[in-house]
């Protein structure tokens, strides 16, 4: 990958997850593209954006997050990677275990989940509403 703006230790496990996955260097077309957005002539003249296609694959992906070409080539090579991942993977890939255990957080309770809970509650204010300051008859005294 060359020279690449990140640590290198974080340079090093991109090449070795790579290499795991079988993305090799020689078969990614890689190209530089002016950036959109916000930054004025800066964007206008000096080309940030990349553009990278993995050909065995056919994916696509295009990376201006940075305003520094060297650390979106690593980015983009991040999210290939992680695109390839996804693919062969599947459903074992770290994306999908994320979004499956978002659908679980979101998933309806069951009745007696539900039910459960509102007892848990009711004791739980029962043990509260014992621990509250009531005034005997001797303190009203005016």
């Amino acid at each position: 990958m060359g020279n690449i703006s990140v640590r290198k230790d974080k340079d090093e496990a991109l090449r070795k997850r790579m290499e795991s996955l079988g993305i090799f260097e020689k078969d990614i077309v890689e190209k530089f593209i002016r950036s959109s957005g916000k930054g004025g002539q800066k964007v206008n003249k000096t080309s940030t954006c990349v553009y990278l296609k993995h050909i065995p694959t056919q994916i696509e992906v295009k990376c201006q997050r940075e305003r520094y070409q060297s650390l979106n080539r690593f980015l983009a090579r991040r999210i290939l990677a992680g695109k390839i991942e996804e693919m062969i993977k599947g459903k074992e890939s770290e994306e999908q275990q994320r979004i499956a255990k978002i659908r679980r957080q979101k998933r309806k309770r069951s009745k007696r989940a539900k039910l459960k809970m509102l007892e848990d509650k009711r004791k739980h204010s029962k043990k509260k509403e014992a621990r509250r300051f009531r005034p005997k008859p001797d303190d009203l005294e005016v």
